[in-house]
């Protein structure tokens, strides 16, 4: 007999390989770790953000004005100097972070890929729901590009 391997125990070994590949990609679950790491990003920059706008009040008196969901006269992504190098902008373009402001009071809003299987993500019900101020301040519920399912805000309001 032959050195070889025959017919049967080569598809014996593919289906092994192709079923340990399989476990391997259902166990990490790319898109999932995508998702964790662009909602991770999104919480950081607001984070950012709010630093810098308690910067801006500390100068000011104020938060600087909101209009059409951003700071009055940036864009995301621009120069905010000396605050901040640039206004940070969502991972994923066809999501925006979401900025309004009263002067004295402001909120930061942005759309989780994960939703409510976020332990972070704004509390409703049914779970999923925008952030109960959404509403409130007059926003629409998909201006973030999906729900803006996640908040934060001044000191002196919640999210």
């Amino acid at each position: 007999m032959g050195k070889g391997f025959t017919l049967i125990e080569m598809l014996v070994v593919i289906a092994i390989l192709g079923l340990l590949a399989t476990v391997l990609l259902v166990t990490i679950n790319p898109v999932a770790q995508i998702q964790k790491a662009n909602d991770a990003r999104r919480k950081g920059d607001l984070n950012q953000l709010q630093h810098a706008l308690e910067m801006y009040y500390q100068d000011n008196g104020s938060y600087p004005p909101s209009s059409g969901n951003k700071i009055k006269g940036l864009n995301w992504g621009s120069s905010w100097s000396p605050y901040m190098s640039n206004l940070p902008q969502d991972p994923v373009s066809k999501y925006s972070y979401v900025y309004y402001s009263t002067g004295q009071a402001y909120y930061l809003y942005a759309h989780l890929e994960r939703g409510a299987a976020d332990p972070q993500a704004c509390k409703t019900t049914p779970p999923g729901g925008a952030c109960p101020s959404v509403a409130s301040n007059g926003i629409s519920i998909n201006a973030c590009g999906g729900v803006c399912d996640y908040g934060v805000s001044s000191p002196n309001v919640s999210p």
